[in-house]
């Protein structure tokens, strides 16, 4: 049974406090807490370039930027205690071809994940990953980025095994015949989900997966709510909020209603030209602000982190790689948060909301 090497932050918080110039509160609050993160997208390295999840890497030639930000060792330094990891979906793949490069993929992230059994277990709930954070493992849930994965037709969601997707971002960076995305340039303006689109909504929940309106256009978001099964929670895994940052990424206030009148959670990304920081710069406080707007809009119960680390995204200059999330615990501190929000915020909205939808 291969073992990952890392350096085990339990061991010595107060040296862990010193490297990262916070205080030991904010190490040993993060190493007591959940901490989930909603959107983790480095397995596409591994796609594209053979990027090794199992070993320690460098933040790579840009610094941590674009790539270079996740891996396993650094995951368990965070401490990440779990994630949503994400198989993107490619649009340029012919529709028929989609299914069955996502399940080619699912199963290659599957096998990565149980190479190290003992650091690592894909869970599919809330009760699977409560047993594998007991077992001092990180609870890998996985999600689809791009439902256009499966949109060959209306049976290409039951392709998916055991409940083993947690959750599926509806649309990405291109429009669908499901719907239409929130990113310049998306056809069909003024339109939203399509009526497969709103069909694929219907299954999901059939299928008690996670319906993510992160990438979506407003219409679309909003067609989506319609039509979705109000006894389950919606998710937004990763996304600014527009009253701090406007941006065609981030969502309005009235979003961020519609996603907590469902018990729903909205993590918070860390891309920093979303977060209104420079593209190439900025600082975790830029995380904290679109928090507190979330927190002051619609409470506490309802946002989350989603980083899409890996994502090929400019993260802030101090949250690089988990190996820097106390610094945002400290951050939330020292605004005035109290650790039940914290907690709240770093992984127990989000194990509600699963616990909610699958136990």
């Amino acid at each position: 049974m291969r073992r990952l090497d890392y350096d085990d932050p339990r061991r010595d918080p107060a040296s862990r406090a010193r490297e990262l110039g916070v205080s030991r509160e904010a190490v040993e609050l993060a190493l007591a807490s959940d901490v989930i993160d909603l959107h983790v997208d480095s397995f596409i390295w591994n796609r594209i370039f053979g990027y090794d999840l199992r070993k320690r890497h460098s933040t790579g030639l840009f610094g941590g930027r674009f790539y270079g930000m996740v891996d396993f060792p650094r995951a368990r330094e965070g401490p990440l205690t779990g994630a949503i990891w994400v198989i993107t979906t490619n649009p340029l793949r012919t529709r028929g071809r989609r299914p069955e490069i996502f399940l080619e993929n699912l199963r290659r992230l599957q096998a990565i994940f149980e190479s190290v059994p003992g650091d690592f277990a894909v869970v599919r709930n809330a009760r699977e990953y409560r047993a594998a954070r007991l077992a001092g493992k990180h609870g890998a849930f996985i999600g689809i980025q791009g439902g256009n994965a499966l949109d060959r037709d209306a049976d290409a969601i039951d392709l998916i095994p055991d409940d083993l997707v947690l959750r599926v971002t509806l649309v990405h960076l291109s429009t669908s015949s499901l719907g239409v995305t929130s990113a310049p340039g998306g056809a069909r303006r003024g339109e939203g989900l399509s009526a497969s689109g709103k069909e694929f909504v219907k299954r999901l929940n059939a299928k008690r997966i996670f319906v993510d309106l992160a990438h979506i256009n407003r219409e679309g978001f909003f067609d989506a709510v319609a039509v979705h099964d109000r006894s389950q929670p919606l998710l937004v895994t990763h996304t600014g909020v527009s009253a701090v940052t406007p941006h065609w990424r981030n969502l309005d206030d009235e979003q961020l209603r519609a996603v907590a009148a469902t018990g729903g959670t909205v993590g918070v990304m860390y891309q920093s030209s979303f977060l209104g920081e420079p593209f190439f710069g900025g600082g975790a406080e830029a995380v904290v602000r679109h928090l507190e707007h979330i927190v002051r809009t619609v409470g506490e119960d309802h946002a989350s982190l989603g980083s899409d680390w890996d994502g090929a995204i400019c993260p802030p200059r101090d949250l690089v790689t988990p190996r820097d999330l106390p610094r945002l615990v400290d951050l939330l501190l020292r605004r005035g948060f109290g650790p039940d929000a914290i907690q709240k915020i770093l992984g127990g909205n989000f194990l509600r909301v699963v616990a909610e939808l699958r136990g």
